[in-house]
């Protein structure tokens, strides 16, 4: 029953002590239309058509359950069939109606998120906008529902997650007496060690830099620090919760005397969530999170960091007009983005252009090369320069995105991977028109995505509810014949020689990672010296490096910094092999067309091929009287096997990462030893202490065994597949068997909430002739209104 209750996606539900639990509360009819208010009329018809689908199909189910519930209450012995199919219900009562749609606005510091989100939400200045001295210091999450104030939960560090930081914070700032002046000179100007200070001083005050570890335990923090770690804060305006939450989510770097600007106590913040009520122009179910570029130095934090990334179904990378045609910050965000693609659950990247309306009018004429037709104002010139940038862009990123990922990934089929976008413009107008910011195309490619999200899920959700319906009036039948049994062992041992052939289908899919997983550990082992040479090299060779790398050895081969980019000794040499695995390794986790390589068409054909048994036992021999047990097993086939999916994807990023996990694990002990070097000529001592490592570790075999790891990791994962394939099936076949523990116990009369439920289950489909219909005739609307005009040509 647990694995059931994996595959559907819901938290297995005991049966004895929540079989009698009473159904969560339905939405008021208010609340539900309020969430409505983002979309266009046309989409309002078609997202209340499917609200009401599920809402009536939750109503139907809920009193299912009640009439199962009143039937059985007084039982000393419940047949575990009925079990199975009490909790079904009740599952798919409580399960959420439309699970978060994650859109990642992922950019280095200045890029401008923070004024993108302010623009998408409508709310000028509501988040942080970075200058010169300010920038959001944590992910940031914003999203809207149906409560009347603004809200934001800023979650801070546990109490072991700080010490555990602290500790590094104070090894890092470490250091001894046989420095000479001018090399402490240089150690205090490194990187991490003004980070390191910057922080212990934001906390405690000055001077805190100069304390052990012990004596800032025992130290007060400035700022007031809530024992359950989460600060609640709540506001009836924007701008009001703007004012309370500002302290909390921006950074100011030291004034020019050297003194903290302010107390604040963002060093400890994990991550901040801010709701927003009833947006006209944000749906509920869409989150847009703030995403600083390079990670954290605390492990929690950098952790999430990831996590949050790999969570996102689309990303923008952000990028301002200045630096977008080049820079390492800029094609490092676009790698992370497309490895968030392999790992995680990533359907859509795009390029998002920010402050398109900065432009050197002379500049840009004297250098412009293309178009006969001569500029005549500011506006023109912009214009043009965004469409160059946008047909450039484009270009490049969908070159760089087929190189990664499979031929027929849905994100290549996109036809346009770049916005260029003016949070400015849009709230002046003195340049572009509001459509020509594109802020309103952002806004409905998010409510598009909500919508299509929408169709599937009530789509699969009603389709769930009849099969179990169907099953349950079933109940009542009381005519089974003996050769129906027959038919099901037959059955049972056709599963079985499915399975055997998924099995072999899984093992050839996997087969085909091997070849380019041997010649990127080929790859990686000529290469490594070369690779491990760059990353151990600064421009300013070893001045300001000293304690950057010393970060480096304390974290495991891993330091994130919010001024410089992030260093990832491990991934770098694990990078040849993920250049030779990513196209295959994406294939394999596609979905689409049938292929070798590809897990999910196998499964689809595996699931097909028990539907399609089904339907021929049934005709051939006439299932007469079970025809609802037919149906129901086709209906739940679906649910168990579609359920299968998310499970793969949870699992796809630890296959993925263990390449990169596997290095680090050898690499620990020389970044521990490392780490421990201090006194004279330390960075020297630390580089060649990291050189020999790695070069005894290749020598020993470290990328054959990234390579024996991953293969593990695959073979695991098959494992578990056939194991829930065998153990849910078995499970489903008893239910539908007439055989076994009076499974047709006499129960209530369904027959009118099956009858109901059939309507509902046809009604699927003139739902969505409507919402094609209607899309239709909004578009030919759009077509034939007059274009707006621009403002007046500067």
């Amino acid at each position: 029953m647990a694995d059931m209750a994996d595959f559907v996606g819901q938290e297995p539900h005991p049966v004895d002590g929540d079989l009698f639990k009473e159904p969560m509360k339905k939405r008021r009819r208010s609340d539900r239309d309020q969430r409505f208010r983002a979309f266009p009329s046309v989409e309002q018809s078609a997202l209340k058509e499917y609200e009401k689908l599920e809402s009536r199909t939750r109503r139907v189910l809920s009193n299912t359950y009640q009439k199962l519930i009143q039937c059985v209450f007084l039982d000393d012995s419940i047949p575990n069939g009925l079990k199975y199919l009490i909790n079904r219900l009740l599952a798919l009562i409580e399960k959420p109606s439309l699970d978060p749609i994650y859109i990642g606005l992922f950019g280095s510091t200045g890029a401008g998120k923070s004024s993108l989100i302010n623009a998408i939400i409508q709310q000028a200045m509501f988040l942080p906008v970075s200058g010169e001295s300010i920038c959001t210091s944590c992910i940031v999450q914003v999203s809207s529902g149906c409560c009347e104030q603004y809200e934001a939960k800023i979650h801070l560090l546990s109490d072991q997650e700080w010490k555990e930081e602290l500790k590094n914070l104070t090894k890092l700032l470490h250091r001894t007496e046989e420095l000479g002046r001018e090399e402490a000179d240089v150690w205090d100007g490194d990187d991490a060690v003004e980070e390191a200070v910057w922080k212990l001083q934001m906390l405690y005050g000055n001077g805190a830099e100069r304390k052990t570890y012990e004596e800032l335990l025992r130290a007060k923090p400035k700022g007031k620090i809530p024992t359950s770690r989460i600060i609640t804060l709540k506001a009836e305006e924007a701008g009001e919760l703007s004012v309370k939450l500002d302290p909390y989510i921006r950074t100011k770097r030291r004034d020019w005397d050297g003194d903290p600007a302010e107390t604040q106590i963002w060093p400890l913040i994990k991550h901040v969530e801010v709701t927003l009520p009833k947006s006209e122009l944000i749906p509920e179910g869409v989150v847009l999170v703030d995403i600083p570029g390079t990670g954290d130095f605390n492990s929690k934090r950098d952790e999430m960091w990831k996590k949050t990334i790999d969570k996102c179904s689309v990303i923008w990378v952000i990028s301002d007009i200045e630096r977008v045609s080049g820079g390492r910050a800029h094609e490092d965000l676009l790698n992370e983005s497309i490895k968030a693609c392999q790992r995680g659950f990533c359907r859509d990247v795009a390029l998002v252009v920010t402050k398109t309306d900065k432009l050197h009018l002379p500049e840009y004429l004297r250098e412009r090369k293309v178009g006969n037709h001569a500029i005549q104002s500011q506006r023109e010139a912009v214009l043009e320069r965004n469409e160059m940038i946008k047909l450039q862009r484009n270009r490049i990123l969908k070159e760089k995105l087929k190189r990664k990922l499979p031929a027929d990934s849905k994100v290549l089929e996109a036809s346009n991977l770049v916005y260029t976008v003016s949070a400015q413009e849009y709230w002046w107008q003195a340049l572009l028109t509001e459509e020509e910011t594109e802020i309103p195309k952002l806004r409905e490619y998010i409510r598009r995505r909500l919508l299509e999200k929408k169709r599937r899920m009530v789509t699969k959700y009603v389709t769930e509810a009849f099969g179990l319906l169907l099953l349950t009036d079933s109940f009542n039948c009381t005519e089974n014949l003996p050769s129906e049994h027959l038919h099901l062992s037959g059955l049972r041992r056709f599963v079985d020689e499915k399975i055997q052939l998924l099995e072999k289908a899984i093992d050839q899919c996997f087969a085909h990672i091997s070849r380019p997983l041997q010649e990127g550990v080929r790859n990686a082992r000529t290469s490594y010296r070369r690779i491990l040479g760059a990353c151990l090299v600064r421009s300013r060779g070893n001045q300001g490096f000293h304690q950057t790398l010393k970060a480096v050895c304390l974290k495991n081969g891993v330091y994130a910094s919010r001024t410089l980019a992030r260093i990832d000794l491990n991934e770098a040499l694990t990078q040849p092999i993920y250049d030779q695995i990513d196209p295959v390794f994406g294939g394999i986790f596609r979905t689409g067309t049938p292929t070798g390589s590809a897990l999910m068409p196998h499964i689809d054909a595996f699931k097909h091929s028990l539907q399609e048994k089904m339907t021929e036992i049934g005709i051939r021999n006439g299932w007469k009287y079970d025809s609802y047990k037919k149906s129901f097993l086709i209906q739940e086939i679906s649910a168990i096997l579609g359920g299968l999916e998310g499970h793969i994807l949870r699992k796809k990023r630890r296959i993925y990462e263990s390449l990169t996990s596997s290095v680090q694990n050898d690499l620990k002990p020389c970044y521990e030893e490392a780490a421990q070097i201090t006194g004279k000529k330390a960075c020297e001592r630390m580089k060649d202490v990291i050189r020999r490592g790695v070069d005894r570790q290749v020598a020993e075999g470290m990328f054959e065994r990234a390579q024996e790891r991953m293969q593990h990791q695959f073979q695991q994962l098959k494992h578990g597949i056939t194991e829930k394939v065998k153990g849910s099936i078995a499970t489903m076949l008893t239910l539908a068997s007439s055989q076994g523990d009076g499974l047709y116990k006499e129960l209530a009369d369904v027959k009118s909430e099956y009858k109901e439920m059939e309507k509902l289950h046809r009604s699927l489909r003139e739902v969505a002739e409507n919402a094609v219909l209607r899309r239709g005739m909004q578009d030919f609307l759009l077509r034939m209104s007059p274009s707006k005009a621009g403002p007046p040509r500067t």
